[in-house]
């Protein structure tokens, strides 16, 4: 049971998410329809991939709304063979492709496509999505497909003046990049803020707030064709959820969440992390040695990004490939109501 040590004024809830599943189409994706007094800003695809000797590749690209405010993300690029250590961003190859800020996008039955606006300078890309499969293409640097992975993911969180509402799919992706072939997953989230709002940069309840702990997506797909998928995040007062997913078309989701960050000595990012659901069952980060995205610190988003792999504690599968893209914060804090500080 939830107790209230303050008591929040109307219409404020202390940071209570509500969180589920939800039917993943094309049409649901494409719509720019609003929700809970929240318009649609942007959508966010974005994910990991390996190649055979264990480098990374991650990427985002924003595809900002009619009518969304945009935050600095346009397209980033990341690979350990910028300096071989870590996941840094490849800025000549970013600015060789198309930037877009407000992409093309049309519907064709239950397939989306987002892409380049005709005549825009850098290489084109195309991105399409539906209730089974996407693909996603930037020409001169990759081209990735994959299949959708159980259902897709929705929290609310109320506020008296700002709100977000929060929708993610998961997918299982395997391709070429940089001539190399290589597998992994990716999310298409997309963010419903209120007016003017930008997640990660305006009107953020959670992060312009500094709330969040731990915050996550991520997949991992095991050699016996068993996989895990979910998004959780911990945060303080009675901010916390997590959805659970598995190849058994099993959805758990829960409220009741702790969580621990141990941050290096003298870093931003995590040396290890755990949460707990329910009380009772155990989850680890397992940080990926080249998973620390550090051109992100000091720029944005301001929060520490980070790569690695998250496992039931006591699982002894054997991964084969996955995604963990998240991010901790240590100037929020390292557990719930344990507010940190920032690095001296």
């Amino acid at each position: 049971m939830k107790r209230f040590k303050t008591i929040p004024e109307r219409g404020d809830f202390d940071y209570q998410q509500l969180v589920g599943p939800h039917k993943v189409t094309g049409p649901a994706m494409a719509g720019e329809r609003g929700f809970f007094g929240l318009k649609l800003s942007k959508s966010s695809p974005f994910g990991s991939v390996r190649d055979v000797d264990g480098n990374i590749y991650s990427f985002v690209r924003s595809l900002l709304a009619p009518g969304g405010t945009p935050n600095p993300t346009k397209f980033i690029y990341q690979t350990n063979h910028i300096d071989g250590k870590n996941l840094r961003m490849d800025h000549e190859r970013m600015k060789a492709q198309a930037e877009t800020p407000i992409p093309l996008q049309t519907l064709n039955g239950d397939v989306v496509t987002w892409s380049n606006q005709p005549g825009e300078s850098g290489n084109p890309w195309k991105i399409t999505a539906s209730s089974e499969r996407l693909t996603w293409k930037e020409e001169g640097l990759f081209e990735l497909e994959g299949k959708l992975l159980g259902s897709g993911m929705q929290w609310y969180l109320p506020g008296v003046e700002w709100g977000t509402f929060y929708v993610s799919q998961l997918w299982d992706i395997h391709g070429v990049c940089e001539g190399r072939p290589v597998k992994g997953a990716m999310a298409l989230d997309q963010f419903y803020m209120a007016e003017g709002g930008a997640i990660h940069f305006k009107k953020d309840l959670v992060v312009n707030n500094k709330m969040h702990v731990i915050w996550w997506s991520f997949v991992t797909v095991y050699t016996d064709g068993t996989w895990d998928a979910g998004s959780f995040m911990v945060g303080h007062n009675h901010l916390g959820y997590a959805i659970l997913m598995n190849e058994k078309g099993e959805v758990r989701v829960t409220n009741d969440i702790e969580g621990k960050a141990i941050h290096k000595d003298g870093s931003y990012f995590l040396e290890s992390a755990r949460i707990v659901l329910d009380g009772e069952e155990e989850w680890e980060f397992l940080p990926d040695p080249k998973g620390e995205m550090i051109d992100f610190v000091g720029g944005f988003p301001i929060t520490a990004q980070q790569e690695g792999r998250w496992r039931q504690v006591g699982d002894t599968r054997t991964p084969d490939h996955w995604l963990s893209w998240g991010e901790s914060d240590r100037r929020n804090g390292s557990e719930r109501n344990v507010r940190g500080a920032d690095l001296i």
